[in-house]
């Protein structure tokens, strides 16, 4: 992360941990809050002592009562869910949940581009003409107030499942299970809506006193975490670290088809693949054209038909990255047109729907801005957002409530609909807003090190000991050393366009083989050294061998 501020974690070893694990393993741990051989312990099985129990969910006894009643009497129920890999994968989960406690299940997954997200009430009338009495919602509901009171109007029972901040007033829903509620005492809030999906579905299978089939809902709540940037931690951890088990011994059609597809092997499988390969595959429909096409992976039951659809997907993803490239390069030409304001504010009438928040998301990692990307069309302005740490965009936005139609998402990352006529309005508020309160946050990016370290320490099995503290992702970063007054003894570039540089890197005779990807130029500059470079553990796996190198994040000239 170039330009980024070091930080770099404190060097004691806790007195608990020390002799019981390698010095650089107890500070990386000391480091991210884990000082005593208890929680050391629990943090590296991250086994089923950290899921939490379901009876602590709010409103979790009236949601299982009105679904048995649904079960029993054989009312059709609707699962609603969402069009990202999160509400694709808790829509699979809760519908197969329900379809294996003997429900009439069915899914609905509204339209990005035509409905939009959430619920609506069109979609909810038409469920309830088409014989529909109960509908569950997953990711996604919980700031639905009209859209519930209208579906009472006409016949409809709601229950909510959803993982987003609430507003001050509560849909008047059957049940609202959410774990961020203010009056919630679920010891975990960061559950992803899948997580939440799963939980209840967990509830339902205890109720009926019958075991829960693990497999295939831990599969997929591992994906949808993953996918939706929750933190790694507590019950996520486990939830991940279980499913990545299940995928990697014996993923279903539709994954193993995706695993095929992305070169990716099974049983090799971490959350990075998630991220990098299987949530943007699984996404690619949903920004678009339709997300069904995604839920209908997860649920193929034969290889033929998950092939066919996985085909779909490929060719919907590569469409979805040339759009990003892009519009993200029609985005930073507005972004360089003028001053660097506090708050990025972009719009662009040919984005597509679903392109937005990528391109939200590129400009605040390059720029370390919150971002709102905008899209104008018949009348409506439809806006994606991403922040960064310190500015809870879905707060700033809550601010502006009376000028919007429908918002809503999480501290990072959120979307928001109005009329365009409003939309002037709406930016000259969301900018005074965000000028305010950024005024008292660096805007220079921290890149956060755990420890410091000599080239000789990092050898032997201590990659493999690291390995323990997977699987890695957001709130859990892999371990980042920093090791000072480095020699680079020879290089090469590599790349189309000679843009990345492998070395061979030494300090007080230990040497070690490093890359460092899009920072040739940069790196040229400084060579041979002495550099400070701050770097992952990382296997290269090229032409079949296997070699531990050095991922150069950041470096330096030698403090």
């Amino acid at each position: 992360m170039r330009g980024a501020r070091w930080q770099v974690a404190s060097a004691e070893v806790p007195p608990e941990l020390a002799g019981h694990y390698p010095v650089l393993m107890a500070r990386i741990m000391a480091g991210r809050g884990i000082k005593t051989l208890e929680a050391a312990e629990l943090f590296l099985a991250g086994d089923a002592r950290l899921s939490n129990d379901w009876r602590l969910l709010p409103d979790i006894r009236p949601a299982m009562a009105r679904i048995y009643r649904a079960i029993l009497s054989g009312e059709r129920i609707a699962v609603y869910g969402d069009f990202d890999t999160d509400g694709i994968t808790a829509t699979a989960l809760m519908v197969t949940g329900l379809r294996s406690l003997g429900a009439e299940a069915i899914p609905y997954i509204p339209h990005r581009l035509t409905e939009g997200y959430g619920l609506k009430t069109d979609a909810l009338k038409k469920l309830a003409e088409e014989g529909v009495s109960l509908v569950v919602s997953v990711d996604c509901g919980i700031t639905a107030v009209t859209e519930v009171k209208e579906a009472k109007r006409f016949g409809l029972d709601v229950i909510i499942t959803d993982h987003h901040l609430p507003l001050e007033t509560l849909p008047p829903a059957v049940a609202m299970i959410d774990p961020r509620r203010v009056d919630s005492v679920y010891p975990f809030q960061d559950l992803a809506g899948v997580g939440v999906a799963f939980k209840v579905v967990e509830a339902l299978f205890a109720g009926m006193g019958r075991p829960l089939p693990k497999e295939h809902f831990l599969e997929l709540a591992a994906i949808g975490t993953v996918a939706d940037i929750m933190p790694l931690t507590g019950e996520n951890r486990y939830l991940v670290k279980e499913g990545l088990k299940h995928l990697n011994d014996h993923p279903s059609p539709g994954l193993l088809e995706i695993i095929n597809m992305a070169r990716l092997r099974a049983g090799q499988l971490d959350a990075e693949s998630i991220s990098w390969q299987v949530a943007p595959r699984l996404n690619a429909a949903g920004r678009l054209e339709h997300a069904i096409m995604g839920y209908d992976l997860l649920m193929a039951a034969t290889p033929d038909k998950a092939k066919d659809l996985a085909l779909i997907l490929e060719d919907r993803n590569l469409e979805r990255q040339r759009l990003t490239a892009k519009f993200v390069a029609r985005a930073r030409e507005q972004v360089l047109s003028g001053p660097l304001d506090p708050l990025l504010l972009v719009e662009d009438a040919e984005c597509p729907p679903g392109i937005l928040g990528l391109v939200a998301g590129r400009l605040s990692d390059e720029f370390y801005r919150p971002s709102i990307v905008i899209r104008r069309e018949d009348g409506m302005a439809t806006a994606s957002c991403r922040s960064i740490p310190g500015f809870n965009i879905t707060q700033a936005i809550d601010q502006c409530g009376h000028l919007l139609c429908h918002y809503g998402g999480h501290a990072q990352a959120a979307g928001f609909s109005l009329k365009t006529e409003d939309l002037p309005k709406l930016s000259s508020l969301i900018s005074e807003i965000a000028a305010k309160e950024i005024a008292s946050i660096d805007l220079q990016p921290v890149l956060t090190i755990d420890t410091e370290a000599r080239f000789h320490e990092i050898g032997g099995n201590l990659f493999q000991i690291l390995n323990r503290l997977g699987p890695f992702g957001e709130a859990n970063r892999p371990p980042l050393f920093v090791s000072r007054c480095v020699t680079v003894l020879d290089h090469r570039t590599m790349g189309n366009a000679q843009e990345h540089i492998k070395m061979r890197l030494t300090q007080g005779g230990s040497v070690w083989e490093a890359v460092a990807f899009r920072q040739a130029e940069e790196m040229k500059k400084l060579l041979p050294g002495p550099i400070d470079v701050v770097y992952n553990l990382e296997l290269d796996k090229f032409n079949g061998r296997e070699t531990l190198r050095l991922n150069i994040v950041d470096f330096a000239a030698a403090s």
